[in-house]
């Protein structure tokens, strides 16, 4: 049999696409200066290097073959996820309910995000239960040791735990066989190399050799496996896209402006992607938050000017956030919009409505912005009513009713449009003892009230003049 060729190929380092030639700007990804020549090893080369690694036939498939061939869907047996509690509730969550065993879990987020801190904590809990490796190449092992004993506070089980800071993919895998591990932490596969293919740590060739190596290595061990990824400058997975395939479930952690860290899936090979998980990053680590919405409400009895609330859907969980907006007479040639959380566009859809329709000026500097540091994408409009009242709040130096929520889409009419989940948004905001509850007539129906207490009320509005004439 003729020995396959080595290709040449220019491929780009943030996405991996593969061009014919050399160009100043990826076509894909529209980063600049990030085409690269590497030199590809061919198929059997790299397919014999994850042999060699993990001491067994690779039979392709990233998610793990058996290898025995075709048969006959009734001869294959259907086995049942095992899930094991990592001790983080809210990681927990995302995943859909525990880390599965076997599975290949790959966690991201920008430098500072927390990832290592929340994965030292779980693999401290993991080591009380089953054999527990913490792979550290991006740092030394007497820096890992006092970040998570002296800063963490974090008890391990010694019997049960190892920690190991090579770069040598090979070596990873003969540790693991060696003391029989079954939960690998890896940080971070761009950090790996592997000895059978060419190529630097962190580059294309060196990525994909070492995620496929510790991926048989998972499938043929029953090993589950954390892999850390760095992100790029725009916040996304760095390195090659065909990491997505060869995982089983992706997390990515947001940082906002404040202490607060969101999880999130967009792939789930065990659950679904819309759960989302809530931490607060203190001096003792990541603390997962059972009641996230009090992070994102300003707290105290005293009611200011210029503040609503209303009711997001972040995933599959119902939050409330507060809105402030800030409204003072302008000095310069044209007014300010400074928007922090909120969409600019939205803010510009809502005041033109106002002027419109409800004749109230809006000709001034305005300041608007979400507490706790989320941010609404653009397409978020069921906080156009509480930015609206907001706004009105702060014009009329009035503070909005005791105890109100608004939840509402306002459109170029001046109408207030349903929102989709009408009836979990109000079954949160009367969770937390809101007592006026302003809602799209739309979406109002009978069935909310079961859900109030006496003190509690609906108010459905169908025009924003009934929310102007309310907030008088």
């Amino acid at each position: 049999m003729a020995k396959a060729k080595n290709k040449m190929a220019y491929l780009c380092s943030e996405c991996s696409y593969e061009t014919a030639r050399w160009v100043g700007q990826c076509p894909n990804c529209k980063s600049w200066n990030t085409i690269t020549e590497f030199n590809i090893p061919a198929v059997s080369k790299t397919t014999s290097a994850i042999n060699r690694a993990t001491g067994g036939n690779s039979y392709g498939g990233y998610a793990g073959s058996s290898g025995k061939g075709a048969r006959k869907l009734d001869d294959v047996s259907v086995i049942e996820a095992n899930r094991v509690s990592t001790g983080q509730a809210e990681f927990d969550r995302v995943l859909g309910g525990g880390l599965t065993l076997g599975s290949v879990v790959l966690a991201s987020g920008d430098p500072g995000a927390g990832k290592t801190t929340l994965l030292t904590q779980i693999a401290a809990r993991m080591s009380l239960t089953m054999p527990t490796m913490y792979v550290t190449a991006e740092e030394s092992l007497s820096q890992w040791k006092k970040r998570a004993q002296e800063r963490l506070g974090l008890q391990f089980n010694n019997d049960n735990f190892w920690v190991d800071d090579s770069d040598c993919v090979e070596d990873i895998v003969v540790a693991v066989k060696e003391h029989g591990i079954k939960l690998l932490i890896a940080d971070s596969i761009q950090a790996f190399e592997s000895t059978s293919v060419e190529g630097s740590a962190g580059g294309v060739t060196q990525v994909k050799t070492c995620a496929q190596i510790l991926n048989r290595l998972c499938k043929t061990e029953g090993v589950t496996l954390i892999l850390v990824g760095q992100v790029n400058k725009d916040s996304k997975m760095a390195g090659p896209q065909t990491l997505k395939h060869i995982i089983d479930t992706t997390v990515h952690i947001d940082v906002t402006e404040s202490n607060v860290r969101i999880l999130r899936s967009d792939k789930n090979r065990f659950g679904d992607t819309d759960q989302v998980g809530i931490f607060q990053m203190t001096e003792k680590g990541m603390i997962s938050v059972d009641n996230p919405s009090r992070l994102f409400l300003s707290g105290g009895d005293e009611r200011y000017e210029g503040s609503a609330v209303t009711v997001i859907k972040d995933g599959a969980r119902n939050l409330l956030i507060e809105i402030q907006a800030l409204v003072t007479e302008f000095e310069g040639e044209k007014p300010i919009r400074n928007c922090i959380g909120v969409s600019y566009s939205r803010l510009a859809l809502i005041t033109a409505v106002l002027k419109k329709h409800g004749g109230i000026s809006t000709h001034y500097d305005i300041n608007i912005s979400l507490v706790g540091g989320l941010k609404m994408a653009d397409t978020e409009t069921s906080t156009d009513l509480a930015v609206m009242a907001a706004l009105l709040s702060s014009i009329n130096s009035r503070p909005t009713p005791e105890d109100s929520v608004f939840i509402g889409e306002v459109a170029l009419t001046g109408e207030i449009r349903q929102v989709q989940g009408g009836v979990a948004r109000v079954k949160e905001a009367a969770k937390h003892g809101k007592q006026q509850i302003y809602i799209p007539k739309a979406n109002y129906h009978s069935s909310m009230l079961k859900d109030l207490n006496p003190d509690q009320k609906i108010i459905p509005v169908a025009k924003i003049r009934e929310v102007i004439e309310a907030l008088k």
